[in-house]
């Protein structure tokens, strides 16, 4: 009798809610670029579209470790993986930031263009180069080659909603200011919009590229579900809890922190362990 084959129908389905919260962003991309003449509209649905990519890299993190708890992998998975995360990490996120840039108007749409373009054809490059590199067993988990592309569409998202935040309109719940809009109350109007117009907004065009690039390196990431689930003991609940709260108390501000801290710390610790050499070299940003 020959042996059972693993059930792949829960990973998949996981990776089938990705590509479709991915979808769902796109859509409400779009929906803010039809009501850009009503601001608040216009952002109500720009926050939905970052939310929905954020939340499909929860169902992201779990096809793949419910896929290697259950050995239930396959060809199939592995591409439709690569698929889902083209769309929501590599398209979802571009068109976010673009439609915001076209909206503010801060560059040419041609260089806006370029910049979504080159994040998109990075993610799509680094999802090809996963999947001819890496093996299903979990010690080839616990790096990447690279920037994740959830990572990076985390970033860009992150950074999109910090951007709103600044401006106070989604810092609101049930008529009253959140922990983080009372914060942000303390700061002058004035330089609110300093921060959002002059830092943050050209932030989000430069970080499209530049994010990109690191896909496509060979700089080192730490995979930080399997390193939270590996953790033992009282580190590993204390990790937890302090990420949630986080998360409860300021989650744009807790998100886009923790995103810099990832992607860019990881960048310092490099260039601090090799003085004489980097990591963004010619050799490593062959894909």
């Amino acid at each position: 009798m020959p042996p059972k084959r693993p059930i792949t129908l829960i990973p998949n389905l996981l990776t089938l809610t990705n590509a479709g919260l991915g979808l769902l962003a796109i859509s409400k991309a779009i929906d803010a670029l039809s009501s850009a003449a009503t601001p608040a509209l216009f952002e109500r649905h720009l926050e939905m579209a970052c939310w929905l990519v954020l939340l499909a890299g929860v169902f992201d993190a779990l096809d793949g470790k419910i896929a290697r708890l259950m050995n239930a992998f396959s060809d199939l998975g592995a591409q439709l993986d690569s698929f889902a995360d083209a769309i929501t990490f590599g398209v979802a996120p571009a068109f976010i930031a673009k439609a915001l840039l076209e909206h503010e108007g801060l560059a040419h749409p041609r260089i806006n263009f370029v910049c979504a373009a080159a994040f998109t054809l990075m993610a799509v490059l680094r999802l090809a180069r996963f999947n001819t590199e890496t093996e299903p067993d979990e010690a080839s988990h616990a790096f990447f080659k690279g920037l994740p592309s959830p990572a990076a569409a985390g970033m860009v998202v992150s950074t999109v909603l910090m951007y709103l935040s600044l401006g106070g309109s989604i810092e609101v719940e049930a008529g009253e200011p959140t922990p983080l809009g009372r914060g942000l109350q303390v700061l002058p109007l004035a330089w609110r919009e300093a921060l959002t117009t002059y830092l943050l907004l050209p932030t989000v065009l430069v970080l499209l590229p530049l994010l990109g690039l690191l896909m496509v390196s060979r700089v080192r990431y730490v995979h930080m579900v399997s390193s939270i689930t590996s953790r033992q003991g009282v580190e590993g609940l204390v990790v937890v809890v302090l990420f949630v709260l986080g998360l409860y108390l300021a989650p744009v501000l807790f998100l886009f922190g923790f995103g810099v801290f990832y992607v860019f710390g990881t960048l310092l610790r490099v260039a601090a362990q090799r003085p004489h050499k980097t990591d963004l070299g010619s050799e490593d940003l062959a894909a």
